[in-house]
């Protein structure tokens, strides 16, 4: 897991006409690796897992690991509600030959900290990759405790968080009593660089999306201890940043890559694409970073 670090894009899953358009999406993953990205996370959240069917899930995780050829780590999101169909689902995508899952909490259910702490022991047990814990509370409703999260991080194969809390004050805590290898790992790119600054060892980031070269060398500037290159790079970045969240993820993204010419601006419903306002946040921010060409 030494290679778990850095920046690492949340891949987007681009479609045309309804369907996997595949090759925009391998080009996307070229194009991170030239950029310097560190690993790749396919069918996570901002890849739009919700609205893929398994095969489509099955097909995207193979799509990335043929392209990236081991070059970098692919960690596959692989979680579910339903423990028996996460399970299922790892085991599936291992096939792909990923390097790792990306697992959510259990959402909408609103498991008690007992239920999160069975719910990623039975993935645990029934795996043998190693894991990555999503706790991004904004979404499932019930988060990790510190003490869960402490426990589940002395499990073998349970190696790294994905923290999208926010809450910097949790890397600290964290670091005090999860286990000495255990990894964090940023999901929010708004505060990444105090993440790291805190503990961190890098992040799954939406940004990398449309600005790989600009968060690896971020990233990288990090776990070099320089943090004034990387300060500076985030004040660059923050505009971009915050335009990729004015409206629900990952609209806006795919709305920055379809005007760089990478992909179709489709999304799947419930998601709808961004509103005017957002698009031309989108579209300064792009400006501003020189992305458009």
């Amino acid at each position: 897991m030494k290679e778990l670090k850095g920046s690492i894009p949340a891949l987007i899953t681009p479609f045309r006409n309804g369907k996997l358009d595949e090759t925009a999406f391998q080009n996307l993953v070229e194009r991170q690796i030239e950029g310097g990205s560190h690993g790749l996370v396919p069918a996570g959240t901002t890849g739009e897992s919700a609205t893929l069917d398994d095969a489509e899930h099955e097909r995207i995780v193979q799509l990335c690991t043929e392209a990236a050829a081991g070059r970098v780590p692919v960690f596959a999101g692989a979680g579910s509600n339903n423990t028996a169909y996460a399970i299922s689902l790892a085991r599936r995508v291992q096939k792909s030959g990923i390097d790792g899952i990306l697992a959510v909490s259990g959402y909408y259910n609103r498991p008690s900290q007992a239920g999160l702490l069975a719910h990623f022991t039975a993935l645990h047990d029934a795996t043998d990759m190693p894991i990555i814990v999503y706790n991004i509370p904004a979404r499932t409703v019930v988060g990790l405790d510190i003490d869960t999260l402490s426990t589940l991080s002395r499990l073998p194969r349970i190696v790294a968080v994905k923290d999208a809390t926010g809450d910097l004050a949790r890397v600290a805590l964290q670091r005090r009593y999860c286990d000495d290898n255990f990894i964090q790992l940023s999901g929010e790119d708004m505060t990444a660089v105090g993440f790291n600054v805190m503990g961190g060892r890098g992040c799954i980031s939406v940004t990398a999306n449309i600005a790989p070269e600009l968060c690896a060398k971020m990233q990288n500037a990090t776990l070099a201890g320089d943090y004034e290159l990387a300060r500076n790079i985030q004040d660059r970045l923050t505009p971009l940043h915050s335009a990729l969240f004015a409206d629900p993820s990952p609209g806006p993204a795919k709305y920055a890559l379809s005007l760089m010419g990478l992909c179709q601006d489709e999304l799947r419903l419930p998601m709808t694409p961004p509103g005017d306002a957002s698009k031309t946040k989108v579209r300064e921010a792009l400006e501003e970073l020189d992305l458009l060409g």
